[in-house]
Order: structure tokens, then sequence, then C-alpha cells
């Protein structure tokens, strides 16, 4: 009974690359990827640019916010389809709920 029992503290982290949150980092990997096809230094080094403009952004715009901040955002800014859809939540066009 005296046996030192490790509580982890969080579970639920999001997942990182790096020390960025992957939704952090997806910008700037996109336009990586998208400097990569431009095939010339500039375009790369244009493109690179602009993902780590967008990462400030975004690592800004959810500063103090909670962790999942852009999958909420995601899901009540872009359309739904069946791919993405929940069955436990009502669609995020229905914005006013009685109950």
């Amino acid at each position: 009974m005296l046996a030192d029992t490790y509580i982890p503290r969080r579970l639920d982290d999001q997942w990182k690359i790096g020390l960025w949150d992957v939704d952090v980092a997806a910008p700037v990997l996109f336009m990586l990827f998208v400097g990569y096809l431009a095939n010339t230094l500039w375009g790369f080094a244009l493109a690179s640019a602009i993902g780590l403009y967008f990462a400030r952004l975004m690592a800004r715009t959810k500063a103090d916010k909670h962790a999942a901040y852009a999958l909420h955002w995601l899901y009540w800014y872009l359309p739904t389809n069946p791919v993405s859809s929940m069955r436990a939540t009502p669609p995020s066009h229905i914005r006013r709920m009685v109950g």
C-alpha cells in the first residue's frame, strides 16, 4: 500500500510537431509544400514567409482560449459534409436550441 503511484497530469494534450501544436504548424507545413512545388528559391521563400505569418496569426488567435479552439472554429464556420458531421450534436447551422 505504500507504492508510489504516478498520476499523469495531462491526458488530452494536443499533438505537437516540435514545439508547436499541430494546428499552428499546419500552415507552415502546407506552405513549405507549396513553396517546394513552386520550384524556385523565391517561391519557396515567399511561401515559407506566408506560412510563418499565418502560423503566428493562428498562435495569437489561439492565445488564452481553449486548447481545441481551432477545431471548434472549423466546426462552426465550415460547411457540414457526411465525413465531418457528428451524430450526437446538432448541425452547426442550427444556432438556436431550445432545452
